[in-house]
């Protein structure tokens, strides 16, 4: 499969396309209408409920030969955060770049990129669906996100995993995203930190990005610098658990 666009009755039909706010794509007038922006709510809310019941979320997203890989995997977004730390970490070929590891942790800490390379990895090839209506497959390779929990010693309390980036948006404010304690531990979900088969490019990421392959393009941030254990998603940003969900009003669980 080549990475054309999604067609809109594809994304109309699914559960997904309502829960997740495909319908922002371009229509920004309405996120202004507080009418709209409830239906949104509701039905991300029925979106994530029928998920549940379903027991889906413990599904493995489809994993696709290597023979039909895009040609190229675009990036989406932006494309080489321009705050002068990162556009340091790109000179040096990100020598000194970490994931720390915040919150409810019992051994928060640092891994380096060395570190994070060295343990087991887990390989995928997956399609990429963006809420603009494109879809790319590549090969990912990563840590599994769940040994970083177990390595840090996540508590009992920690209810969801938020990413923190270099990425810095409107504003001034570093991109965040959030996912719950059973994305984390899904099999699928990585830290990645190559892309067919070479370092992630800097367009995707570099040099690390967040896999969560249940669901839409925006929840898979990139540039990461820290995971952070939190018992509730109340005081990250607005409250909604991510940037684009502050701002934008894009559902929060936006499962495929």
């Amino acid at each position: 499969m080549s990475d054309q666009p999604i067609t809109r009755r594809k994304l109309l039909g699914s559960t997904a396309a309502v829960g997740s706010g495909l319908f922002l794509s371009g229509c920004d007038m309405l996120n202004e209408n507080e009418a709209f922006r409830g239906v949104l709510r509701s039905a991300t809310d029925l979106n994530f409920a029928v998920h549940r019941s379903l027991g889906s979320r413990a599904a493995l997203a489809r994993e696709f030969p290597i023979s039909e890989r895009s040609p190229f995997f675009r990036g989406n977004g932006t494309q080489a955060p321009d705050n002068p730390a990162y556009q340091a970490a790109i000179a040096s070929d990100f020598a000194g770049w970490t994931l720390e590891a915040r919150g409810l942790f019992d051994r928060p800490g640092r891994w380096t990129l060395d570190q994070l390379r060295a343990m087991p990895q887990r390989t995928q090839t997956t399609r990429h669906d963006c809420v603009e209506g494109w879809s790319a497959i590549g090969t990912w390779t990563g840590v599994p996100l769940h040994m970083l929990l177990d390595q840090a010693g996540i508590r009992r309390d920690a209810r969801y995993i938020v990413f923190r980036c270099a990425d810095v948006m409107g504003g001034g404010i570093p991109y965040y995203e959030s996912i719950d304690m059973i994305d984390a531990r899904h099999p699928q979900t990585i830290i990645a930190h190559r892309l067919n088969e070479e370092p992630l490019p800097v367009r995707n990421g570099a040099p690390l990005r967040l896999r969560v392959e249940t669901q839409l393009g925006y929840k898979q941030a990139k540039y990461l610098q820290a995971i952070e254990a939190v018992a509730s998603l109340e005081d990250i940003g607005q409250g909604k658990g991510g940037y684009w969900e502050d701002v934008a009003n894009y559902a929060w669980y936006a499962g495929i």
